[in-house]
């Protein structure tokens, strides 16, 4: 078996020693005198093709056709006609009948990648040539039968897009008769160092220049390299530093590190307080968080103006029960104005100083009747109150309307309205 396993290596261009890669090229030498669908599933670029054609040319239909398809890149509108054909006239553009590739490859292989993409209806199509050996035409009513051996491969695990809805369930376990796994390049240790000798001599020999070659520090480095993109990524490695390294063909560690792609990415992150994840607070939940705090403070401000419009006297009252509205701002552009005495001084019109002895009587009956007049005055003049806090907001910024806006705490927008309606642009 070790024999067989080292003439398909060489047969098939296949380099490598680890025990996982010889398990997979095991299972497909045996696999291949049948007629069972192979599922072979691993990472992208770690040659899951190149299985596919062990398996077709140590078959019996090794002299028959081998289709390579790849269903990722294949319009979802055009595939059926790609895989199955169509008639003429069945839909827009069909000017003439076309076979299908499961007619062309009959009595071959085809060999589907990327079968996680394929439609859910291509997906019924399919399941029925696997159990039947039918399929039917775009446009056409009229049973076909075909002779087709279906290899398929995935770089994502079908189960999962199973249990989501995107891949049907019976499709899986009749595609996976025999599953093969092709290892990682990360997982094949030395091989890594095998593959980018075999790589650096082939562009030696193609760009006619000198093969480089690595120091046991660059060997470490790319030992501990992850590979995400596999044997294409160390292929397109090994051409670039081929290329550009025109003097030192040796190549040590720092040199390598120039080339290797920095793992980090510079994407800004995401930050997380770890306060308010211990809270359970998500991005949304703070989100949410501010705009009703926003909200609230609207509210807070509309009852403010709404009290400081209608309180001529108790403007400091109201600035002191409303004091959060105002942090963070300059206490000077904050208005000061007196607190009105609890008692009115009552003054002695007959002589020239006034009385200090005399205050206001709770019991006058004439003081009454004046302040209940200047109450009622006050509670029919809104409009009037407004407009003079508009008049004096303005005089106090030198008619400068942005400022004056600030103050009073409304838009300049909704001051312009007011200066129009009051008729006060010429102040």
């Amino acid at each position: 078996m070790d024999f067989d396993i080292l003439s398909i290596k060489q047969r098939f261009g296949i380099i490598g020693n680890s025990p996982l890669l010889n398990h997979a090229i095991q299972v497909a030498a045996q696999v291949a005198p049948t007629d069972m669908s192979v599922l072979i599933t691993g990472e992208s670029g770690s040659g899951k093709e190149s299985f596919s054609k062990i398996i077709h040319h140590l078959s019996p239909r090794k002299h028959n056709q081998f289709i390579a398809i790849n269903c990722g890149s294949i319009p979802e509108g055009t595939i059926d006609s790609e895989l199955f054909g169509h008639e003429k006239g069945s839909f827009t553009g069909a000017h003439e009948a076309r076979k299908g590739y499961f007619e062309v490859s009959n009595g071959g292989t085809i060999f589907l990648d990327e079968i996680g993409e394929m439609p859910l209806g291509t997906q019924a199509r399919l399941l029925r040539v696997l159990e039947n050996g039918e399929f039917i035409k775009v446009g056409s009513s009229k049973v076909l039968k075909t002779d087709v051996r279906v290899v398929a491969a995935t770089n994502v695990n079908l189960m999962k897009n199973v249990n989501e809805g995107k891949f049907r369930e019976d499709l899986y376990y009749r595609l996976s008769t025999v599953p093969i796994y092709v290892p990682p390049l990360r997982d094949r240790g030395e091989d890594i160092l095998l593959l980018f000798r075999k790589f650096a001599t082939d562009f030696a020999e193609k760009y006619r220049v000198k093969p480089i070659s690595l120091t046991d520090d660059a060997k470490e480095i790319l030992l501990k390299y992850r590979f995400p993109g596999n044997i294409r990524q160390l292929k397109n490695l090994t051409e670039q530093i081929s290329v550009l390294s025109t003097e030192n063909k040796s190549i040590n560690g720092d040199t390598l590190l120039q080339y290797l792609p920095k793992d980090q990415s510079h994407l800004p992150a995401l930050y997380r307080d770890p306060e308010k994840d211990k809270q359970g607070l998500s991005e949304r939940d703070l989100l949410y968080k501010v705009l009703f705090d926003m909200k609230k403070d609207m509210n807070d401000l509309k009852k403010f103006v709404l009290e400081a419009l209608q309180s001529e006297g108790s403007a400091s009252q109201v600035i002191e029960d409303h004091s959060e509205l105002f942090e963070g701002l300059d206490n000077n552009n904050i208005e000061q104005v007196p607190t009105p005495p609890e008692k009115p001084v009552l003054l002695n019109i007959n002589s020239t100083t006034p009385d200090r002895d005399h205050t206001y009587d709770n019991g006058d009956a004439d003081i009454e009747d004046i302040a209940h007049e200047t109450e009622e005055d006050e509670s029919l003049s809104i409009e009037k109150k407004e407009k003079e806090l508009i008049i004096r907001a303005l005089r106090k910024n030198n008619n400068k309307r942005k400022y004056a806006a600030r103050d009073l705490g409304i838009s300049e927008r909704t001051l312009y309205r007011k200066i129009k309606q009051y008729e006060l642009e010429d102040l």
